[in-house]
This record gives structure tokens, C-alpha cells and sequence, in this order.
């Protein structure tokens, strides 16, 4: 009778024990398939594009697990600074674990595969140099206050092509304060991309502005009334010229020089004058004149005069000194 018991008690224990073990078993399957589900496989690309000034991990690896949110997260880890527009930087293995401990990512959850000369670029529009060039002009002959067929563009310096991030660029150009259009112009180009400022570049342009001047064909003499065979039109740079040089024929014809002039010398209003059409003790008739009551009256010029200028004259009947103004070579006429 004990012996049976004994077996009896025997087989209760073998069997508690033997559903232990399998309990056990069970639950370490258990965990191992969660552990299994909580595991994450991160292969980095080779080479992998980025638009934005910032690598984040989701962008530039394939990313896998049955978690979602996990997935999520490691998804979001930033890694660091993107590469400029049109430029690439290496990844490395040692380098992306250290920013998942960052993030208190547990390293044993997963399984990173990063290739050997894994490699981030940073996409970009170029801007070519010779486009530049052209939005420079075009600006410039918009803004210019003189015809197109007298401005000549004596050089252009833009550095180099514009490499930007992708998207919607635009530009704007800022010239100088007081710009007056002659000589070396400095224009800083402003551009943006997607209404963000992204850079400044700078354009030199260097013009010539032509303009017209009678300009000497011989050596005039003191006081030479200037005719055809004297001068000639020049085209010349504006900025060389100065504001009061002769820039018609037509000013300089029938006029005198005030001086011994220089060939090949570009007249000014300093060097001409008009010949004087009376001189002192010259006789001429007064006029005056006054709500249709007209006087006339001899008189005696006290100095040379040019059309249009008044001048010093000697009534001969009064013996008055008046100043009138000179009509022509016979005849001054008094202001009222």
C-alpha cells in the first residue's frame, strides 16, 4: 500500500514539474517573440538625396519592423547638418549608433546595415553664370535714362554659377545708392528660394555711355568766328565729357572762340561766345517802346555787346547814360 503511494506521489511530481518546464518554455517563446517584434532592421542607402538642411535618419535608410511606432521613432532621429546645395557628405556606422543612443534607442533592438562609401547629397538648381549675366542687363537697360544705341557694356563679372536648394527661386537686384549709370556699377543680387533668403552674389558692370561733342579739326586763333571746316562730331565716353561741352554743330557755328584753342580739343560753352555785334563808340538807334507809344533816338554804345545782351549806351540828344538790350549790329531796344 505505501508503495503504491509512493509511486503515486512520484508521478504528481514528475507532472508538476514537467508543466513547469513547459510554462517556462512557453513563456521564453514567449518573450522571444516579443523581443522579436520589437526589433528594428535600419539599412542604410549607398548614396541618398535630401532637399532639406537637415539628415534625417527616415530619409536616407530603409527602415523596418512589425512595430510601426518604432519604426516611427527611429524614423524621426535627426542625424545631423545636411551637406550645401550640390555637395555630399559620408555616413558612417559608428556615427549613426552614436546619435540613436542619443535618443535612448536600445542598440541590442536592432540591426544596422550601413555600406562601405555610404554617401548623403544635397540636391540643388544651378543658376548659370551666363543667365546672371543677362537678368544683370536686362535690369540695367531697364533703369538706364539714355537710348540703348548709345550705351555700350564694356565688361560684366559675375563669379560663378549660383548653386541653390531646390524649389521656387526668385531674385532681386539692389543697386547703389545715388547710382548715376557711368563707369564701374556694383549690383548685390539677393536670391531666394521659396520666399526664404538663401544667398548674395555680386555683379560688376562696367559701361561707357557714348554721347556727341564738337570737338576741334584744327587750331583756332582768339576771337576765329567758327565755321564747318573747323569742327567735327565726336562720339565720345559721357563720363570723359564735361557738362557744358558743345554737343551740336549747330551751337558752335557762327560763334567765336575766346581764345587760341588746340586741335582735337572738345568745345565748351567757356570756349565760344557769340561775335559781338557792336562795339564801343559804335552809333546805333534806341528804341523803346510802351503801350503802342514807340521813341527812337540816337545813341553811342559804351561797349561791345552780343546779340541778346544789354549794354551800356550814351543818348546822344539827352546825354543820358541807359542800358538797352542789342538787337543787331544798328539797333538796341530798352527793357521796360
Amino acid at each position: 500500500m505505501k508503495h503504491s503511494q509512493i509511486r503515486v506521489a512520484s508521478s504528481r511530481y514528475l507532472l508538476c514539474v514537467t508543466i513547469c518546464l513547459l510554462t517556462l518554455i512557453i513563456q521564453a517563446s514567449e518573450a522571444d517573440l516579443v523581443s522579436a517584434a520589437n526589433t528594428c532592421t535600419i539599412r542604410i542607402l549607398k548614396n541618398a538625396e535630401i532637399k532639406k538642411d537637415k539628415i534625417i535618419l527616415g530619409e536616407i535608410a530603409d527602415i523596418k519592423g512589425e512595430d510601426p511606432d518604432f519604426v516611427q521613432e527611429i524614423g524621426d532621429i535627426f542625424i545631423g547638418k545636411a551637406p550645401l546645395p550640390g555637395k555630399s557628405r559620408k555616413i558612417y556606422e559608428n556615427y549613426i549608433k552614436i546619435r540613436l543612443k542619443q535618443h535612448d534607442i536600445d542598440l541590442s533592438r536592432l540591426r544596422l546595415e550601413v555600406p562601405a562609401g555610404a554617401e548623403v547629397f544635397r540636391t540643388s538648381t544651378t543658376i548659370p553664370k551666363e543667365k546672371i549675366e543677362k537678368v544683370v542687363l536686362e535690369f540695367l537697360f531697364g533703369k538706364i535714362p539714355w537710348k540703348k544705341n548709345r550705351v555700350k557694356i564694356k565688361e560684366i563679372q559675375v563669379s560663378d554659377n549660383v548653386i541653390l536648394p531646390e524649389g521656387t527661386v526668385t531674385y532681386r537686384i539692389v543697386p547703389p545708392e545715388n547710382m548715376d549709370f557711368l563707369g564701374t556699377i556694383p549690383l548685390s543680387i539677393l536670391f531666394k528660394v521659396n520666399g526664404g533668403f538663401e544667398r548674395k552674389v555680386w555683379a560688376t558692370v562696367k559701361l561707357e555711355v557714348l554721347t556727341e561733342v564738337v570737338v576741334t579739326k584744327r587750331p583756332l586763333k582768339r576771337y576765329q568766328l567758327i565755321t564747318d571746316e573747323d569742327v567735327i562730331l565726336k562720339r565720345m565716353d559721357l563720363r570723359k565729357v564735361n557738362s557744358n561741352a558743345v554737343t551740336s554743330i549747330d551751337e558752335a557755328l557762327g560763334k567765336r572762340s575766346k581764345r587760341a584753342i588746340k586741335s582735337n580739343v572738345i568745345l565748351t560753352t567757356n570756349h565760344v561766345e557769340l561775335p559781338p555785334l557792336v562795339k564801343r563808340g559804335d552809333v546805333v538807334v534806341i528804341i523803346a517802346e510802351s503801350d503802342g507809344l514807340r521813341i527812337t533816338a540816337l545813341g553811342e554804345v559804351g561797349s561791345r555787346g552780343c546779340r541778346g545782351e544789354r549794354i551800356r549806351v550814351v543818348n546822344l540828344d539827352s546825354r543820358k547814360v541807359i542800358y538797352a538790350r542789342v538787337m543787331d549790329s544798328n539797333t538796341v531796344k530798352v527793357d521796360f
